[in-house]
This record gives structure tokens, C-alpha cells and sequence, in this order.
């Protein structure tokens, strides 16, 4: 019987991707590694069939995009980045919405293994880690925005949520607020807990005492940003700013606002993240923190594709864009 490629990767005691990898002459792979599978290629007298020698060049030319929420307009605009420069080099985008579920997180990543996609992008993802890293390491594609993760192989892009957060923090701080509460996102999501440690370490820079009743829970939707400030409310405890962690989130400060005759910023100065589009048509517009979405979709996705294929920017792993605060009608009013 003729050896498959799966029997020279058992002799070899490497994975079938990685197989393919050194007979396809790719990058990515050891000299020794190359040598233990060259040997048991000429020792099972392996001949691949001509589907085999040229597995780069059968790509799917599919790139699949794992979103945590898609109804987040942050995660349209990043998609919107990705698919546009994806359909220009010819990839077309598969995008796969995990609604803050890692189980679903880990189906979508087994369709890379599976050979559907040729890589997947990962905006903010909830998986650790460890688990990302285990993907690449078995010589699969895969890219992440929002957070750097420390792999050779994995291209990141993402903005400094603690300095921006700070920046947000002393804006409000200089406009005389001192009681400012924190709309916080879903636990597991990286954004949030350094946008909390931006906000912790510039009360603590003005010498300001931490009150972690001013601290809620918004889950980083419209609604959950509404329930929070209902339990503020109800809270009955004294506050004149709110720093909510998204856009989405500071829209259901409104709604709570309004329903409660709380005007905005006279009584109570907001500021969000994200700049979606909505926020510049509220009344008053929103404050916000503007992330270059588009543009941080476009450039993952190029990055990846050049390592899909001849990888010629290897060196170019890590990138860091600037964030930028624009203050707006919600939150410029000075209690001075």
C-alpha cells in the first residue's frame, strides 16, 4: 500500500500540516524538523501525488472573521476593513459571530483546521492565549485585533486601552468631575479590564479614592449600559461624570437619562469609545474616544494574506495605532 501522508508525519512525529509545509519548501518550519520528515519521506518511499505538491497553491481563498458581537458597530467597521481589502487581493470573507461564547469561538477555529478557511482573524477574542497560540503552532494561519499576542507567527494589531482610558479619565477630571463612574464591559474581554486599569490608575494619579460602587456592568451593548445606570440610580449615591467603556453602552446612559429628566452635560457628563457613527447625531453629540477601525481591519488582513502567501513583511508582527479623544457636546461643560 502507498504511504499517505499522514504515515510519513507519524514516522516524522510531526503534524500533517507541517508535512506539507517542508515539501511545499514553506517557511515556518526547523532544519531539524525539515530533516526528521525528509528521511521518512525516503524511507516509506513517499511520493506525493501532484494534488499534494501543490496544496499551497489549492487555497480555499477564504478568510474567515470571528466577531464577538456583529450587531457592535465596532465590529462592522472592523469587518468592513477586512472585507474590502480581502476582495481586492481576491479573498473572499466568511465572517462567523460568536456572541461572547468561546464554545462558538473554538467550532469557528476548527473550520480552519479543517481546511475551509485559509486563515481566520479574531477581533477581541474571548479564547486564551495559550489556546491561540496552540492554532499556530500546528501551522495554521491566524491573526488577532485588539490584543498582542506573543507569537512569531501571529500578526496583532490593537490600541492602547490604558493610556486612551487615562486620557478620558483626565479630560473629565479637568472639567472638575471627581465622582465618575465606570460602565464596564463583559468580564472576559481584555478591553475591559485595561480600560478599568486606565480609569484606576488616574484616580490614583490625582490622588482620588477609589469607590467601587461607581464601577457597573454593561456587558458592552445599549442595554446593558441602560440597566446599569438604573442600578446607579437606584444606588441613590452621588456622581457627575460617567466614563462608559463603548458607545454602545453610553446610548443606554441616554435612554436612562432621559427617562429620569437628567440633562446631559449640565447634570451629568458622558463619554464613550468607539466614535461609532451614531454618536455625533445624539443630542447632545457624544464624546468618544475614535479608534481607526476600518483602517486596523484592512491592515491585519493584508498582513495575513502576505504571510499566507510569500510572507515578505515576516518582521512586521506587532502593530500599535493611535487612538484619538474627541470631545463633543456631551461632556464639555466645565464645573469649574
Amino acid at each position: 500500500m502507498d504511504a499517505k501522508i499522514i504515515d510519513v508525519a507519524a514516522k516524522a512525529g510531526a503534524s500533517p500540516a507541517t508535512v506539507s509545509r517542508v515539501l511545499n519548501q514553506a517557511n515556518g518550519v526547523t532544519s531539524k524538523t525539515r530533516d526528521k520528515v525528509m528521511k521518512a519521506v525516503d524511507e516509506l518511499n513517499y511520493h506525493p501525488n501532484a494534488a499534494a505538491k501543490n496544496l499551497r497553491q489549492q487555497k480555499t481563498m477564504n478568510i474567515g472573521v470571528i466577531a464577538q458581537d456583529i450587531n457592535n458597530a465596532y465590529f462592522t467597521e472592523i469587518i468592513k476593513g477586512i472585507e474590502n481589502m480581502a476582495y481586492a487581493q481576491k479573498y473572499r470573507v466568511f465572517i462567523c459571530d460568536a456572541e461572547n461564547q468561546p464554545e462558538k469561538e473554538r467550532e469557528y477555529v476548527t473550520m480552519l483546521m479543517d481546511r475551509t478557511m485559509d486563515g481566520v482573524i479574531m477581533i477581541t477574542p474571548q479564547l486564551s492565549d495559550e489556546d491561540i497560540c496552540e492554532v499556530a503552532n500546528k501551522g495554521y494561519f491566524i491573526a488577532v485585533i485588539g490584543r498582542n499576542i506573543e507569537h512569531p507567527k501571529i500578526p496583532c494589531i490593537y490600541t492602547d486601552n490604558v493610556k486612551f482610558s487615562r486620557q478620558v479619565m483626565e479630560h473629565l477630571l479637568a472639567c472638575g468631575h471627581r465622582d465618575i463612574v465606570f460602565l464596564n464591559g463583559y468580564p472576559e474581554a481584555i478591553d475591559s479590564y485595561e480600560r478599568l486599569e486606565g480609569y484606576l490608575k488616574a484616580l490614583k494619579d490625582n490622588q482620588i479614592p477609589f469607590r467601587p460602587e461607581l464601577v457597573e456592568n454593561g456587558d458592552f451593548n445599549e442595554n446593558g449600559g441602560y440597566e446599569a445606570m438604573k442600578r446607579l440610580f437606584d444606588k441613590k449615591i452621588p456622581f457627575s461624570a460617567v466614563f462608559a467603556a463603548n458607545d454602545e453602552m453610553a446610548l443606554g446612559v441616554y435612554q436612562a437619562c432621559a427617562e429620569r429628566g437628567i440633562s446631559i452635560p449640565d447634570q451629568l457628563a458622558v463619554v464613550g469609545v468607539d466614535n461609532n457613527r451614531i454618536s455625533k447625531y445624539v443630542t447632545p453629540p457624544l464624546s468618544t474616544v475614535n479608534q481607526p477601525k476600518y483602517t486596523m481591519g484592512a491592515i491585519i488582513v493584508e498582513r495575513l494574506i502576505d504571510q499566507m502567501n510569500d510572507n515578505q513583511y515576516e518582521d512586521k508582527r506587532v502593530f500599535v495605532v493611535d487612538s484619538e479623544l474627541l470631545v463633543r457636546g456631551s461632556s464639555n461643560f466645565s464645573r469649574k
